[in-house]
């Protein structure tokens, strides 16, 4: 096995690595020291006694603690920065949610179609894009439904009239994609999406376009960092061409 270069970069990191508790971004740390040609020394601290005494010895209040050529770095949110990466900031919008939701739907989309009608783009692809997206994006609301209620209530028109809607949603959204994914109900399917879908685009485009309001969508549930607008008034739209095109035979 070949030595380090000498002229490699020398780190230290210090982290938890103990029998109860492993701490995730000291192996973040470690790993990206190492995939950036670091020569690493580790430090492990094996309890939370020796854990304390380093904090307080080095005057921080949390591990891991990188040392690079002997300068102290900080966390890995600081080595991410020292490093030129990227690093996430609290609150900052940010449509990769919605990007792997659709990615992930339309390839659902796409293997469903196949492996039903053996064709891989067709209007079954289409139908179970919308209806699968729409099943998803109900169980995203519905991990946390009171914090989701809470956002919705601050533009949907129907809501702020009779606030139970607010948490209806989701079921109804569920429901809707569930019978459209089988085509199974259309009696119900169809109402519940024309209804829904038209009742929340007109919500977005007055809060967004006409008031010009800026508020965080719901549509990913009520922890995302999308903005209202084009993702939710795109997600009704959705349902509404859905239930249209049920109605008129061809989905």
């Amino acid at each position: 096995m070949n030595s380090p270069s000498s002229s490699a970069p020398h780190a230290v990191i210090h982290r938890m690595v103990m029998s109860s508790h492993t701490c995730p971004y000291g192996l973040k740390a470690l790993h990206l020291l190492r995939s950036k040609g670091f020569v690493v020394e580790d430090r492990p601290l094996r309890s939370r006694e020796e854990t304390d005494a380093f904090k307080q010895a080095q005057g921080v209040a949390t591990t891991p603690q990188i040392f690079i050529n002997g300068e102290r770095i900080g966390g890995y949110d600081a080595l991410r920065a020292h490093l030129g990466l990227p690093v996430p900031q609290p609150g900052a919008t940010s449509y990769r949610p919605i990007v792997a939701l659709f990615s992930v739907t339309a390839l659902m989309a796409l293997m469903a179609s196949q492996a039903a009608s053996g064709h891989i783009v067709s209007l079954l692809a289409l139908r179970m894009f919308i209806a699968i997206s729409m099943c998803v994006l109900a169980i995203l609301k519905l991990q946390d439904i009171e914090r989701f209620s809470t956002m919705f209530l601050n533009y949907d028109l129907l809501a702020r009239r009779w606030v139970p809607y607010a948490t209806i949603y989701p079921f109804a959204e569920a429901l809707a994609g569930v019978l459209m994914m089988g085509g199974v109900a259309p009696w119900l399917s169809i109402p519940v999406s024309l209804f829904i879908g038209t009742v929340g685009a007109v919500s977005v485009i007055k809060a967004v376009y006409i008031d010009r309001r800026e508020l965080k969508c719901a549509c990913v549930g009520g922890s995302s960092n999308v903005p209202l607008g084009f993702v939710s008034l795109v997600e009704n739209v959705m349902m509404v061409a859905m239930g249209l095109g049920t109605l008129i035979g061809i989905m």
